[in-house]
Formats: C-alpha cells, structure tokens, sequence
C-alpha cells in the first residue's frame, strides 16, 4: 500500500506544474509591459524630436504640424493605456505567481512531513524487531535444555 506521502506526490506534481507555468507567464507579462514601455518612450522621444524641428512659416505648414502633434499625443495616450493594462495584467501574474509557489511549497512541506513521519515509524518498527529478536535470544538461550 502507497505511504501518504506517495499518494500525495501526483497533487505535489501537479501544483510543481502550475507554479512553473506561472513563472512563463509572469515572465511573459513582464516582457510585455517592457515592451509597452519601450513603444512609449519610443512615441515621446519621436514626439520631442517632431516638435523640436523648425518649421515653416506658412500657415498650412503649421496646422499640419500641430495636426500631426496631435495624432502622435493620441497615440502617446493609448501607449500608455496599453502599458496600465499591461501593468495591471502583470500584477495579476504576479499574484498567480505567488500563490501557485506557495501552493507548492505548502505541498513539499506536508510531504516532507510525511515522509519524515514514515521514517520515524519504519525506524521504530525496526527498533522493536531487533529488541523482539534480541529478546527472544534472551529468552532461547537461558532455558535449560535436555541431555
């Protein structure tokens, strides 16, 4: 018959399993946001650098130019509504993350409980066969025998 720990160790697996994939998924979601971040910064420098530029003077010149600022600033706003959402669904990881691991942990302990437990046991059934053993010995060598 399986010890406790034995028939315990396919959920000690499985919460093994999980916790790895999500540590990919953090990782995922956290390449992600850096990704989201990289894209922002990107739009911004790219911004900076547009509205730096000399311009014309013409009137036409300068409607397009402040026309274009303002695509690139409602781009700027959706990037960083993608790098909120991305944070969020980090975060979301992160939790996942932390309560598969102690999941499996919590899991390692109670069977490295329990084996040691059965350690425990095999070593003190051990210990009353030698003394049965020894006892018997005791018992076979001290009566008289028949000449």
């Amino acid at each position: 018959m399986p010890s406790r720990a034995d028939r315990l160790q396919p959920v000690v697996d499985l919460a093994a399993d999980k916790a790895e994939d999500a540590t990919r998924a953090l990782a995922t979601q956290q390449r992600a946001v850096a990704d989201a971040e990289h894209q922002l910064a990107e739009l911004r420098r790219y911004r900076n650098e547009y509205a730096e530029m000399p311009s014309g003077i013409g009137v036409a010149e300068l409607l397009n130019r402040q026309q274009f600022l303002q695509k690139i600033d409602m781009a700027i706003v959706q990037q960083l509504g993608e790098v909120q959402r991305r944070e969020r669904a980090l975060e979301r990881a992160r939790v996942d993350w932390a309560e598969a691991r102690g999941r499996a942990k919590a899991l390692d302990s109670v069977t490295a409980k329990y084996r040691e437990q059965e350690r425990k046991s095999q070593d003190r059934r051990e210990q009353e066969q030698a003394d049965e053993r020894s006892q018997y010995r005791r018992t076979t060598s001290s009566s008289p025998t028949h000449e």
